[in-house]
């Protein structure tokens, strides 16, 4: 059992289809992390269905709680303070965490911390990197967000550059799908495109050189379809792997190309991934080479960290308790 010098937090994450509880001890000490995902109940939509994913939540979440508590070896009445995601999200979703979080604030009359999920992906770096610290520039890059952030100071934060359209990983899900590849799209896209040829098809890059740090997928994603419904129909024999690695050369060479432009111009020496298309192995590849000699670091939190976890709403929650920012 942990010693009391630190503050113990409780962290809660349903903002979609993975349901998360973690334990914190101090700034980036984690007890414990659960997280059960619900990727198999949404497979056979090939997306997440919120009506499934809330009642799964329902189901799931107290007996993560539970383990959670248990593997840190603490009970209720030890935790300092309960942190949980308040969206974005899914409305079904985000009230399940939400009114178990309030109902253990209450009963244990500790405070509670209602944390931005974006913001808490971010965090997720700081759990992993001790000796990392603003100014920087972040990517935030999952199914439902695209975002680049320039963070100037902790909880900090101007917004250089967004999606025009659908987010990456949702590009990722939609292209998978008519490939007729497994959900989620993003890892079974990037496998296949290490296979592939990634100049076998000149899909285009949208938005590239706009003079904004703004992208755009939508017309990528159509790209992709109307190559391989063309094939399909006219018979033409085609490589899933050349699609699939075409398609993410073209996102990835906007996206870091990018990321460089706002690092070279804000002045910045540290760049860091956020969110579950972090976990990409051709972005942070690319991205590497990119800022290689810059004098640029790149950073980014291991595969566990990067999908929705609650070990990065208690990271965010333990800096919003320091601040005063209680809900």
């Amino acid at each position: 059992m942990p010693e009391k010098d630190a503050e113990i937090i409780l962290g809660i994450e349903t903002s979609c289809d993975e349901t998360s509880a973690a334990v914190l001890r101090g700034e980036r000490e984690i007890r414990s992390l659960v997280i059960s995902s619900q990727a198999d109940l949404h497979s056979r939509y090939g997306g997440v269905v919120p009506e499934i994913a809330s009642r799964a939540h329902l189901e799931s979440l107290l007996p993560a709680v539970h383990e959670a508590l248990a593997g840190a070896g603490v009970g209720y009445g030890e935790l300092d303070a309960v942190a949980v995601t308040r969206g974005p999200g899914l409305i079904g979703s985000l009230m399940v965490g939400l009114t178990a979080a309030k109902a253990i604030s209450f009963a244990l009359e500790v405070p509670l911390l209602a944390v931005n999920h974006l913001e808490a992906h971010i965090y997720a770096n700081f759990l992993r990197f001790e000796g990392l610290e603003p100014p920087l520039v972040a990517f935030v890059v999952s199914g439902g967000h695209t975002v680049l952030v320039f963070m100037p100071a902790h909880r900090r934060y101007q917004v250089l550059g967004e999606t025009l359209d659908d987010a990456a990983g949702e590009a990722y899900d939609k292209v998978a799908r008519h490939l007729g590849l497994e959900y989620p799209g993003g890892p079974a896209i990037d496998r296949l495109a290490r296979h592939g040829d990634p100049e076998a098809i000149p899909f285009p890059r949208a938005v590239m050189h706009d003079g904004t740090y703004n992208f755009s997928l939508s017309g990528l994603k159509t790209a992709v379809v109307n190559y391989v419904n063309r094939q399909r129909d006219s018979g033409k024999p085609f490589s899933v792997e050349d699609v699939a690695a075409s398609f993410q050369a073209a996102v990835v060479e906007v996206q870091v190309h990018k990321i460089t432009r706002a690092a070279r111009e804000t002045g910045v020496g540290k760049v860091v991934l956020a969110g579950g298309v972090a976990a990409n192995r051709c972005l942070r590849e690319k991205l590497e080479k990119a800022l290689e000699g810059k004098g640029i670091g790149l950073y980014y939190p291991p595969i566990e960290l990067c999908v929705d976890n609650a070990a990065m709403v208690a990271a965010l929650g333990w800096r919003m308790l320091k601040e005063g920012e209680v809900s």
